[in-house]
C-alpha cells in the first residue's frame, strides 16, 4: 500500500472548485501583487493568530530575514537560536551579517532548551530565535523571562506552527515578531512560495511593511533599504481558501498522530512527547531511533521498499553545515541536537491518510525494527 509524506492532489481535490473560483477572481482583477486579496487574508490570519497585525510576505524564510531586519540585526551582532532547525532559521541570520549563537535542544521536544540560553547571552546579542519545530510551541515562559531581563525582543521562528499554542496562547503572538511560512508541505500551504509576519507593535508593524517594499515610502522614497519581500495575490485567494479548512485538517492530524502513539506503543521508538499546557498541530509526527543513525537508516530502507514515505529533519545540525564551519563548532558541541539528527524519522502525518495507510505504516515499522 502506497503510504504518501505528503498527499496535495488529494488535499487540492477536496477544495478545488473554491481554490479555482478564487485564483480566477485574481485574473479578472487583475490586481497580482499585494492588493485586496492579501489584505483580506492578513485581517483573517491576525484574528486566527490573536495578533494586532500579520502581514503578507514571499516566503518563510523572507519572514525571518525582513523581521531581523526590522529590529535592526546586523553585522558584529549576536542571534542565539537552535542547531537544530530548517536552514532558514541560521541562514537569514548570516545574511544579515550577524553571527548565529547556537543552544542545544531539548531531547524530548526537539526545541531549544531554555536552560541553556543565557549562558550564550554576549554583549553582542541582538535577539534571541526561539524555534516552534515540528508544530510544536518551544517552551516561552523561560525564553520570555531571560529576554526580557536582557532587554532583547524575540522573533518567533513558527514556519512549522501555524494554530500551535502554548499555555493558551498562539505562536507568533508571543515575541515581538512572529514568522510563518506558507510553503506548500505545511499546514498551511499555499500554491508556491509565501510567508507572513506578525507582532503586536505598532512601530515594528509600520517598519515590517516598509521593509517589505524596498524600504520606500511614500513609494520611490526610501530612508531605509529593505527588499522585494511581498505576497502574490494568487497566494493570498488561495490561502484565504485553505485557512477555512486548517482547523479541520489540524485535527486529523491530530487524530493520526494519536493513532500512531497506540499503533507504535511496543515499539522500540521513542514517539513525540507533546509537553504539557501545548497545543501541537502535527506538521510532522517524529519518532526516534534509539538504536541509532544505522538503524534509523536501515529503517527508512525498509519502509519505501514497502512504498512508505518517511523524511529526516534534519540529517545535518546546523552547526555542522559547511558554511558555518568558521564558527569553529566541532563535532560533540551540542550533542542532544547531533543525537536528534542520527535517531529523528518522520512519518506521513498529513490529514488525507486512511486508518488503513496509517495501520500499513506502522506495521512496517514494527516489523522492520523486530
Amino acid at each position: 500500500m502506497r503510504v504518501p509524506m505528503l498527499d496535495l492532489k488529494a488535499q487540492h481535490a477536496s477544495i478545488r472548485d473554491d481554490v479555482l473560483a478564487a485564483v480566477a477572481a485574481v485574473f479578472e482583477s487583475q490586481h497580482f501583487i499585494l492588493g485586496p486579496e492579501v489584505k483580506a487574508l492578513e485581517e483573517e490570519l491576525a484574528d486566527y493568530l490573536d495578533v494586532k497585525h500579520a502581514l503578507g510576505v514571499s516566503s518563510g524564510t523572507d519572514a525571518l530575514l525582513v523581521a531581523l531586519m526590522a529590529l535592526g540585526v546586523g553585522p558584529g551582532d549576536e542571534v542565539v537560536t537552535t542547531p537544530f532547525s530548517f536552514f532558514a532559521t541560521a541562514g537569514c541570520v548570516a545574511r544579515t551579517g550577524a553571527t548565529p549563537v547556537f543552544v542545544d535542544i531539548d531531547p524530548e521536544t526537539f526545541n531549544i532548551d531554555p536552560g541553556l540560553v543565557e549562558a550564550a547571552i554576549t554583549p553582542r546579542t541582538k535577539a534571541l530565535l526561539p524555534v516552534h519545530l515540528y508544530g510544536q510551541a518551544a517552551d516561552m515562559d523561560p525564553i520570555l523571562a531571560i529576554a526580557e531581563r536582557h532587554g532583547l525582543p524575540v522573533v518567533e521562528d513558527g514556519a512549522q506552527a501555524i494554530g500551535s499554542e502554548y499555555r493558551g496562547r498562539r505562536v507568533g503572538g508571543l515575541g515581538a515578531i512572529g514568522c510563518f511560512s506558507f510553503f506548500p508541505s505545511k499546514n498551511l500551504g499555499g500554491a508556491g512560495d509565501g510567508g507572513l509576519v506578525t507582532t503586536n507593535d505598532d512601530a515594528l508593524a509600520e517598519r515590517l511593511r516598509i521593509l517589505r517594499v524596498h524600504g520606500g515610502k511614500p513609494k520611490y522614497f526610501h530612508h531605509v533599504v529593505g527588499g522585494n519581500f511581498r505576497l502574490d495575490a494568487i497566494q493570498g485567494a488561495v490561502l484565504r481558501v485553505k485557512l477555512r479548512h486548517l482547523e479541520a485538517w489540524h485535527g486529523a492530524r491530530v487524530a493520526n498522530a494519536a493513532r500512531y502513539d497506540d499503533l507504535l506503543a511496543d515499539v522500540p521508538v521513542s514517539r513525540p512527547v507533546v509537553a504539557p499546557g501545548n497545543r501541537m498541530i502535527w506538521n510532522q509526527y517524529t519518532i526516534r531511533v534509539r538504536a541509532g543513525r544505522e538503524a534509523r537508516d536501515a529503517l527508512r530502507a525498509g519502509l519505501a521498499e514497502r512504498a512508505i514515505d518517511s523524511a529526516i529533519y534534519y540529517p545535518v545540525p546546523l552547526h555542522r553545515q559547511r558554511c558555518f564551519a568558521e564558527l569553529g563548532l566541532p563535532e560533540g558541541a551540542f550533542p542532544e541536537a547531533e543525537r536528534a539528527a542520527g535517531e529523528a524519522l518522520s512519518l506521513p502525518v498529513h490529514p488525507d491518510l486512511s486508518p488503513a495507510q496509517i495501520e500499513a505504516a506502522a506495521t512496517a515499522v514494527r516489523e522492520i525494527l523486530g
